[in-house]
C-alpha cells in the first residue's frame, strides 16, 4: 500500500524497519525520492524528531543533501528529494542508522533474447553475452545491457544505485554468495546451469546465398582525416559550450534550518488587523451620553489570509468584543481625555473605570444602534492607527465565541494577497515542535507604533480546552498582539491559530486553536483553503532557492511578486537567488563572445570541410 501525499509514486526503492524509500514524479512531472517513516514508528516518542532532525542535519553537513519539501507532521512523515541528486531517501535512512535494504531489480522476461551482438563461443550460461571466465566474486545482480535508452536516475530497478560498485563486465552468475560483502543492492539471479561446449548460431547454414562483389578502392585515408577534423572542431566547440553553460563547477547551496524554510512559506500570509470601534457611553438609566462626542477605540491583532478572494482568519474578541470588553476600553479612552483636561486625577483612572463600568452601556449614534466597527488590514511592516493605503479595508463575515473557539473570519478588499495552507492532517502532540508568528512592536504608543512579523519556535507543553473547542498549549509567546497568528509545522503549513491562554495569569498567547475548528468555520461560511498560482510560484521558488537552483529560483519568484505585490518575502528571496548567483558564478544563458566563438569554431569546420574536398576531388581526377 502506496502512502499518501503530493505525488505519484511509481515504485520501492528500498525499505529499512522504521520506513521505505519510494521513486515518484511530482506535479511539475519532476522525478524525486520519497522517504517514508512508517505511521506506527512517527507514532513512537522520540522517532519523528529523529526523522526530522536527521533530514535537517543532512541538509547542514559538508556534503549537503537538501530536500525539496517535506511533511515531518503527517501520521506517515515523508521527505522528498530531487532524483538528480542522488539517493537521498536511503541516505535519510542511513542517516538515522537503520539497517536499509534497496528494493529487488525488475528482472526481464526469459523469451526475449539479450541487446548483444555475436558473442564468442565460450562455456556460459545460455542467453548472456560471453564474459571471459574470471576469478573473482559472483555478482548477485543481472548483467546491464550493452544497448538500451537512459534510465531515470531514480529508477534503481533497472541499474545499480548510484555510487556502488559494480565489476566492469558481468561476471558468471554461480548462486546466492555466501558473504554479506558480496551482496549488491539486488537478491540474486535465478542460477543457471553453463551448456558444455561452444554455443552454436541456429542461424548458420553451409551453402553461402548471395556472393557478394568486391568492393571498389576507397579513399580511406582522406575520409578519415576529414571526419578526424570534424571531431575535433566539434569536440572543441561542444567543450567551449558546455564550459559557458555551466559556469564553472557549481557550489552546492548554503545550508538553511528548517524553521526559515517554514517562516518563508507562510510569513507572507500574515495580516496586521486593526478595529476601530466609535460609539456613545451613556448612563444605562436615563440614557444621557457621558460625552456629548463621540469616543472610538482601536483593536489590534494578527490574521492570516486562507482564500484568494481575501478571506481572512483571525481572532474572534478581536474585531467583536463582548459588551463589557468594549465598553472598558471606551471608558479608558474618556478617563485619559478627562485627565488631559484636567478634570481626573491620573492616579483616579482605574477606580473611574471600575465605578463607570457598572452603570453605563455602549451604543451607536442613537441607542438603539450598535456602535460603528471599521477593519483594515496590512501586510509586511504595519502602522498602528492607519486607515489610509497601504491599509486594506475589510469586512467581518463570521464569529465564533469562546465556545466555539473564539475565532473569526473578514473578508479583506484586495484578491491578490498570499494564502497559507492549513495542515487538516496534522497530528500534533506533547512534545511537538511548531513555529508561532504574528505581529509585535517595542514601542510604546500603540497608535502611532510600527508593528513588525515576529517569529519564534515553540514546544506542545500539553492540552486543554477552550469551551467545547480542544486546544494545544505551547511553552512561549510572541506577544499582545499575536492573537489571531499562525502556528505552523515545520513543512510552513497552519495547524492552528494563536489565541489567549484563560489559564494563565498573564493571559498570553499561548494557546492554538487547532486546525478542524478552523476548518469547520471556512465550510460554514462556504470558503475553500486554496492556494493559487502565485502561491504555488512562490513555494517552487523556494524550493529552487533552496536546492541551489538560483537561474529557476529568480523566474518564479519574479512571477509570484508580479502576481502577488504585497509578497515582499518573495522580492526577498528573488534578490538572495541574484546574489547567491553572482558569488557562485552561476550564469543565465551564454555571454555574447561565447557566442562569437562558438559561431568562428563553426566557421573554421566548413572552410576545413571545402578544402579537404577540393583537395580529394583534384586526386580523383589525376
Amino acid at each position: 500500500m502506496q502512502p499518501e501525499g503530493p505525488y505519484r509514486y511509481t515504485h520501492a526503492l528500498g525499505g529499512s524497519p522504521v520506513g521505505k524509500a519510494w521513486a515518484a514524479i511530482d506535479e511539475q512531472g519532476r522525478f524525486v525520492t520519497v522517504a517514508v517513516l512508517d505511521a506506527p514508528v512517527a507514532a513512537t516518542p522520540g522517532w519523528r524528531e529523529a526523522f526530522a532532525g536527521a533530514a535537517d542535519l543532512l541538509a547542514r553537513s559538508a556534503d549537503p543533501m537538501p530536500y525539496t519539501y517535506a511533511d515531518f507532521s503527517a501520521a506517515a512523515p515523508w521527505v522528498a528529494y530531487p532524483a538528480e541528486a542522488g539517493p537521498g531517501a536511503e541516505k535519510l535512512f542511513r542517516a538515522l542508522g537503520v539497517e536499509y535494504t534497496p528494493a529487488p531489480p525488475a528482472i526481464p522476461p526469459t523469451s526475449a533474447p539479450p541487446a548483444v551482438s555475436a558473442p564468442p563461443a565460450v562455456s556460459a550460461p545460455p542467453a548472456v553475452s560471453a564474459p571471459p571466465a574470471v576469478s573473482a566474486p559472483p555478482v548477485s545482480a543481472p548483467p546491464q545491457p550493452v544497448s538500451g535508452g537512459p534510465q531515470a536516475p531514480w529508477a534503481v530497478q533497472t541499474g545499480p544505485i548510484p555510487g556502488q560498485l559494480v565489476s566492469a563486465v558481468p561476471h558468471p552468475i554461480s548462486g546466492v554468495p555466501t558473504s554479506p560483502t558480496a551482496v549488491t543492492s539486488s537478491p540474486p539471479a535465478a542460477h543457471v546451469s553453463p551448456v558444455s561446449g561452444p554455443s552454436a548460431d541456429v542461424f548458420a547454414t553451409p551453402v553461402r546465398r548471395i556472393t557478394p562483389s568486391t568492393p571498389p578502392p576507397r579513399r580511406t585515408g582522406l575520409w578519415i582525416g576529414i571526419a578526424a577534423l570534424v571531431l575535433v572542431v566539434l569536440a572543441g566547440a561542444g567543450g567551449a559550450f558546455l564550459w559557458v553553460g555551466s559556469g564553472g563547477t557549481k557550489k552546492p547551496p548554503p545550508p538553511y534550518s528548517l524553521e526559515e524554510r517554514a517562516v518563508a512559506i507562510a510569513s507572507p500570509s500574515l495580516v496586521y488587523v486593526e478595529v476601530l470601534i466609535t460609539g456613545y457611553l451613556r448612563d444605562k438609566e436615563t440614557g444621557a451620553p457621558l460625552r456629548a462626542t463621540p469616543i472610538t477605540f482601536n483593536r489590534r491583532c494578527s490574521g492570516f489570509v486562507v482564500s484568494r478572494a481575501g478571506h481572512v482568519l483571525t481572532s474572534a474578541p478581536c474585531v467583536k468584543p463582548a459588551d463589557d470588553t468594549a465598553r472598558q476600553n471606551a471608558l479608558y479612552v474618556l478617563g485619559r481625555t478627562l485627565i488631559e483636561e484636567k478634570q481626573l486625577d491620573s492616579g483616579g483612572l482605574d477606580a473611574f473605570v471600575a465605578t463607570k463600568i457598572k452603570t453605563t452601556v455602549l451604543t451607536g449614534l442613537d441607542t438603539q444602534q450598535e456602535p460603528e466597527v471599521r477593519l483594515f488590514g496590512q501586510s509586511n511592516l504595519a502602522k498602528g492607527n492607519l486607515t489610509d493605503s497601504p491599509a486594506i479595508p475589510g469586512e467581518i463575515v463570521k464569529t465564533w465565541d469562546q465556545e466555539l473557539g473564539n475565532v473569526a473570519l473578514v473578508k479583506l478588499a484586495n484578491d491578490h494577497l498570499p494564502v497559507a495552507e492549513l495542515n487538516t492532517s496534522a497530528d500534533v502532540q506533547q512534545g511537538t515542535s511548531l513555529i508561532s508568528i504574528g505581529y509585535a512592536t517595542s514601542d510604546k504608543d500603540p497608535l502611532t507604533a510600527a508593528y513588525t512579523v515576529e517569529s519564534k519556535p515553540v514546544t506542545v507543553t500539553g492540552s486543554g480546552s477552550s469551551g467545547q473547542v480542544s486546544v494545544y498549549r505551547v511553552n512561549d509567546d510572541i506577544g499582545g498582539h499575536s492573537r489571531g497568528g499562525l502556528a505552523i509545522d515545520s513543512s510552513g503549513r497552519v495547524v492552528g491559530i494563536l489565541d489567549n491562554d484563560e489559564e494563565l495569569s498573564s493571559k498570553a498567547n499561548r494557546a492554538i486553536v487547532p486546525v478542524p475548528t478552523l476548518a469547520a468555520l471556512l465550510k460554514e461560511a462556504g470558503i475553500t483553503n486554496e492556494l493559487g498560482d502565485a502561491d504555488k510560484r512562490y513555494r517552487s521558488g523556494l524550493d529552487a532557492y533552496f536546492a541551489g537552483r538560483y537561474a529557476d529560483a529568480i523566474t518564479q519568484l519574479q512571477a509570484a511578486a508580479n502576481n502577488s505585490p504585497t509578497n515582499l518575502v518573495a522580492q526577498t528571496y528573488r534578490q538572495n537567488a541574484i546574489d547567491r548567483q553572482n558569488i557562485e558564478g552561476e550564469t543565465e544563458g551564454f555571454p555574447s563572445w561565447a557566442v562569437v566563438l562558438i559561431a568562428a569554431l563553426g566557421g573554421a569546420l566548413i572552410v576545413a570541410l571545402v578544402v579537404l574536398l577540393v583537395a580529394a576531388r583534384s586526386r580523383s581526377r589525376r
